[in-house]
């Protein structure tokens, strides 16, 4: 049985492509979660190097095709949860492997993570937006969660594993339920009930019996019950609550509007440095490749 889904992984803004691929693939592939890297395969890349062959892949795209990228999709991975104690690390690998090898058709490089740390065994699978031949970018198609997960569960079945049972949308359960809300005519009611279930006599008995309750009975032309504590506030009170509260909060959105520029002018930094050092990167990888294939000739 595995649980899947396709993320699409976007740039963060004010960070380079490059710093985005690695922290992605670099939480992927952390040796604490993969025991030491032993639950890692790969297609059409090095494990090491995905971050700057990913990158480089994009570079060739722009190159090749003169397309700059309408979206800010860097990359999309597939998250694929195994049912505890079904499958062993090894085999989980296997079937991620082949999930990505035959969701991307083979066009696409990718790495296999099996994440181990949890009672449930899972797959990070990270495969390039950008195809191998460099001339064409993934298309998130309609339903494409929907076709991957009916892959997985072929994939699955092949393996001999289970799959999960499908539901009807109107089977289907909350995963949150929230209590029901008990309004001030619920409360008062079930105090009313539960002193007719004293069977008193007459009305004042029933009064006498809510006053017992702690209500406050006011007579008039209407008899009126008050619940314990249940003082209700005057208008004065609550438009000077009203202004305490407002200027309260013209007070935190200007330090607010503050720290945002700050950020802001931290943020426009950061990122002139890191596309500096990106740069700097693509210039060294060019100039390696221009010397071996100097080399070679």
């Amino acid at each position: 049985m595995a649980a899947t889904k396709l993320i699409a992984m976007h740039q963060n803004k004010g960070r380079s492509v490059m710093r985005c691929l690695k922290d992605r693939n670099d939480y992927a592939m952390n040796g604490e979660k993969t025991d030491e890297g032993k639950y890692i395969s790969s297609y059409q890349c090095n494990p090491d190097l995905v971050d700057l062959e990913f990158a480089q892949a994009k570079k060739e795209y722009l190159h090749k095709t003169w397309r700059q990228p309408k979206g800010d999709v860097i990359a999309y991975q597939i998250r694929q949860s195994f049912k505890p104690g079904e499958i062993t690390p090894e085999e989980a690998n296997e079937v991620g492997y082949e999930t990505g090898m035959r969701f991307t058709k083979g066009k696409h490089a990718f790495i296999v993570a099996t994440h181990v740390n949890r009672v449930h065994i899972h797959n990070h699978i990270i495969f390039n937006s950008t195809n191998l031949e460099c001339d064409r970018k993934f298309r998130d198609f309609w339903f494409s969660g929907i076709a991957l997960q009916r892959l997985s569960d072929i994939i699955c079945l092949e393996h001999g594993l289970s799959v999960i049972p499908k539901v009807k949308p109107s089977e289907r359960q909350r995963r949150t339920k929230y209590p029901e809300r008990v309004s001030m005519r619920d409360v008062i009611r079930e105090d009313i009930l539960k002193c007719l279930d004293q069977k008193p006599s007459d009305f004042e008995e029933l009064l006498k019996l809510l006053q017992a309750e702690e209500y406050e009975i006011k007579r008039g032309k209407h008899i009126f019950l008050k619940l314990p504590d249940g003082k209700i506030p005057k208008v004065k009170d609550l438009n000077e609550e009203f202004s305490r509260l407002l200027s309260e909060k013209k007070a935190a959105y200007s330090e607010y509007k503050k720290i945002k520029k700050e950020m802001r002018d931290y943020q426009i930094a950061k990122q002139n440095v890191e596309s500096f050092y990106a740069a700097q990167q693509s210039w060294d990888i060019e100039e390696d490749m221009k010397k071996k294939r100097h080399q070679a000739r």
